[in-house]
Parts: structure tokens; sequence; C-alpha cells
């Protein structure tokens, strides 16, 4: 498996912010009450959140609607169908499709009021995806 940062560095038209510190990812780990999967957590360490050719995907930051914890907590509440333990990794805004990931690292599509779909085994997976 690639490194998440070769993986990312490679996307078209990439934008990103700062990387967060070890602290505010635990912060936000508490405020989830869940854990982060390593590869998620490399990425918030070095980037905090990307965008690249019409996809954002959360991180930590200020904007509530690229913010893990508040998308999270936002779409959990629109699907009880969803594991506790996961979170979210990217709101498609199309046809209401988000996509999670799970402590494993495993990532995985909804739609709304639908069971989660495995699509990916890795965030990397998935960035190299798309």
């Amino acid at each position: 498996m690639k490194a998440i940062s070769d993986v990312i560095k490679n996307k078209p038209n990439l934008y990103y912010g700062k990387g967060v510190t070890e602290e505010e990812i635990d912060s936000a780990e508490k405020d989830l009450n869940l854990f982060f999967n390593k590869e998620y957590k490399d990425y918030l360490l070095q980037y905090g959140l990307i965008s690249y050719d019409n996809h954002e995907l959360t991180g930590l930051c200020n904007s509530q609607r690229l913010n893990v914890v508040y998308v999270t907590k936002e779409e959990g509440k629109n699907n009880p169908q969803i594991p506790t333990d996961y979170y979210v990794i990217e709101q498609a805004n199309i046809d209401g499709i988000v996509i999670w990931q799970n402590f494993n690292g495993e990532v995985f599509r909804t739609f709304p009021d639908t069971p989660p779909v495995r699509i990916a085994d890795s965030l990397s997976e998935y960035i190299e995806s798309i």
C-alpha cells in the first residue's frame, strides 16, 4: 500500500490545509467517542484537510462543512444505520452520498437511510480510485 502522502501529492488541482497536532486529533476522537484509522491520522497530521478535482475530504479545520467532527455528528443523526465507530471522510453533495471510514481503515458509501456498502480497503485506495 502506498503512503497516503504519495497518493495525495499526485492529485490534480490539489489544495490542502495546515497539518494538525496529535492533541487536536485526540480531542476530535474524544469528541466523537471513536478512534481514527492510522492512515487518516497521518493525513490529518500532514494536511489537515484536502480538496482536489471536485472532491473535498473532511479534516480538522474551522469550517463546519469540512470538519470531520461536525459532519460525522450531523450525518450520524441523518442515518441511524451507520455504526457509531464510523466517521465521514467525504460528503459528495450528490444524491446524499456520504463516504465513511472505520478504525480498520475500510471505506464505505451510503445513500440516505441505507446501510453502508464497502467500496475500498483504505483511504489511499479510495483516493486513488477517484
